[in-house]
This record gives structure tokens, sequence and C-alpha cells, in this order.
């Protein structure tokens, strides 16, 4: 984001969403990591369901092996909805330090092992592979938004 105008984070290629509808994407994705976050510390115990075979691999090729892979549909909740570029700006750090502040609480609280709440397409995940899963899913998203904003 450093460096680029609010100009250079509303251009994209025909289809594809621009820098600032990617800023948000992940910042609706932290929001609503911190809304299942805030869940887990409010009853006092884990969210998460039995991870299916399916949960496992999804888990082990993005969580493990670092691998995201590309072409699915975001989830509806993590779909920009209209964020003013410079609104996202302001708004996605301390989103994302809350995160990782709740991800603290958690694995403090249920204990690294524990998996704490399901993820859309991964399913049962813990504090410390919804770090990861982050991670990967944030550096999918930056090599679009430097593409975007002219930046390799």
């Amino acid at each position: 984001m450093a460096g680029a105008s609010a100009g250079d984070l509303t251009v994209a290629p025909a289809g594809k969403w621009n820098a600032a509808q990617i800023l948000e994407h992940l910042f609706l994705t932290y929001k609503h990591t911190n809304r299942g976050l805030a869940k887990c510390v409010e009853q006092a115990a884990p969210l998460a369901t039995k991870a299916t075979l399916k949960d496992r691999f999804a888990t082990l090729l993005v969580v493990d092996l670092g691998y995201m892979p590309g072409g699915r549909k975001a989830p509806e909740r993590a779909i920009p909805q209209g964020m003013l570029a410079e609104e996202v700006r302001r708004a996605i750090v301390p989103e994302l330090l809350a995160m990782a502040s709740g991800l603290d609480d958690c694995q403090r609280k249920f204990g690294a092992a524990a998996k704490i709440m399901d993820h859309p397409f991964l399913g049962p995940l813990t504090a410390e592979e919804w770090r990861k899963f982050h991670w990967v899913h944030g550096r999918h998203h930056a090599r679009q938004i430097r593409e975007r904003v002219g930046r390799r």
C-alpha cells in the first residue's frame, strides 16, 4: 500500500478486483475471523467441528504447504462491498492487529493444539493454522495488488 495513490488502488483488468477491493476482501476476512474469535472467548470454548478428510487435505495444501489455489470464489461475506480506498487503508491494519491479539488469546485459553473454529473451505483450524492461513492468503493477494499498482 505504501506509495500507492488512491487512483492506483482503483485500477484493475476487466472483470477483476482492483487493489482497493482486494484490500477490502482481506479486511473482511480479518473482521470475520475476529468475530469468530470473539465468540470463542465469549462462550469460553472452541467452536470447531470435527475435520473431514476433505478438510484435512485442504489444510495440508494451504496451511502446511503454503499453496493457495487460484480461481476459488470468495465466500459471500468476504466479497468487497465498496469501501473507499482510503477507508480500507486506514481500517485494515487495526483489524489485522486485533486478529493477532485474538488468536493469541484463544491459543492461551484453549491450548496450542485446540482447533478453535472452522474456516469456510479448510474446516477446523488451530490458532497457529489460522495465522498461517491468513499469511498464505495475504501473500497470494499481495502479488495481485503489486500487479494492479504496477509494482513487482
